[in-house]
C-alpha cells in the first residue's frame, strides 16, 4: 500500500507530465529559445513608485518536466531602470540584468509569484539588496541543480529575508527547500512550521504554504487558502493561487 501511494502521489504525476511535455513544441537548445520581454512591465521611468516582483518560468530541456526557474525584479522610487537578479548554473551564479525583467524563460512567459509596490516595497528593497549581497553560494562551482543551491534556492533565500511579503515559490520550483542543514522552525512566509532535512525531505504546515510533503525535492500537498492540490511536475491543480499584492500595486 505504501508503494502504491508513493507511486500515485509522486511518480504518476511526473510520468503524466513527461508524456504531455513530449508533445509540446519546446526549443531543444537555449540558442533556439525566445528570451524576449513579454511587455508586461512598463519602462521604469513610467512607473515612479517602488516595486518588487518575483517571477517564475519553466526551465529548459527535460528539466522542464519537473522544475521552474525563479528570479526577482525591483526598482526603488524614482529609479530609471529595473534591476533583475537570477542565479544560473554556469560561471559565477549570481547574475544581474542579463535578461529583460519580464523576459520569457526558455520561451515560457513568466508567472507572477509576488508583486508589491509603494511604500511597502520601498521599505523592503534595501533588505533584498543585502540578501543578494550576502547570498552564501555566489561563487563559481557553488551551483547544484539538485537539491540545490540553485536559482530557486537563491530566490527562496531572498523571500526568507522579507517574510512580510508572505510569498512562497511554486511547489515545482525544485531547490526552493534547500537548506545547508537540518531546519525545524518557521516556514519561509513565517505563517507556519517546517521540518527540513537539507532539502532532500521535509514537511510544512502553514497558512501561506498549506500542507506539503517534500521527498527528494518533489512536493505533494494541499493549498488551503485557494483550494488546490500540489503535485510534482504540475505544481498545482485547482483554483489560481491568491496573488501577493500590496494595496498600492498598479498594473
Amino acid at each position: 500500500m505504501i508503494i502504491l501511494l508513493f507511486f500515485a502521489a509522486f511518480l504518476a504525476p511526473i510520468a503524466a507530465r513527461a508524456a504531455l511535455f513530449a508533445f509540446e513544441d519546446r526549443p531543444l537548445h537555449w540558442r533556439d529559445a525566445d528570451w524576449s520581454s513579454v511587455r508586461a512591465l512598463p519602462p521604469a521611468v513610467e512607473h515612479p513608485e517602488a516595486r518588487i516582483l518575483v517571477l517564475s518560468g519553466r526551465t529548459g530541456g527535460w528539466k522542464g518536466v519537473v522544475a521552474t526557474h525563479s528570479w526577482v525584479v525591483f526598482k526603488s522610487a524614482g529609479a530609471t531602470s529595473w534591476t533583475r537578479y537570477d542565479v544560473v548554473g554556469w560561471g559565477n551564479p549570481v547574475r544581474m540584468n542579463e535578461w529583460a525583467p519580464d523576459g520569457r524563460w526558455y520561451g515560457t512567459p513568466p508567472s507572477v509569484i509576488a508583486d508589491v509596490s509603494g511604500a511597502q516595497a520601498e521599505d523592503l528593497i534595501p533588505r533584498i539588496e543585502v540578501a543578494v549581497k550576502e547570498y552564501r553560494w555566489r561563487d563559481a562551482g557553488d551551483y547544484k541543480t539538485w537539491p540545490g543551491p540553485n536559482s530557486n534556492s537563491f530566490v527562496a533565500a531572498i523571500l526568507r529575508a522579507v517574510p512580510e511579503m508572505r510569498a512562497v515559490l511554486p511547489a515545482n520550483a525544485v531547490g526552493r527547500d534547500f537548506r545547508p542543514g537540518f531546519h525545524a522552525g518557521l516556514t519561509d512566509s513565517g505563517t507556519g512550521l517546517e521540518l527540513n532535512l537539507w532539502g532532500y525531505t521535509g514537511v510544512k504546515l502553514g497558512w501561506v504554504e498549506g500542507f506539503e510533503i517534500n521527498l527528494l525535492s518533489l512536493v505533494v500537498g494541499l493549498d488551503f487558502r485557494s483550494p488546490a492540490i500540489k503535485l510534482p511536475g504540475f505544481g498545482r491543480i485547482g483554483l489560481a493561487p491568491l496573488p501577493v499584492l500590496s494595496p498600492q500595486t498598479n498594473s
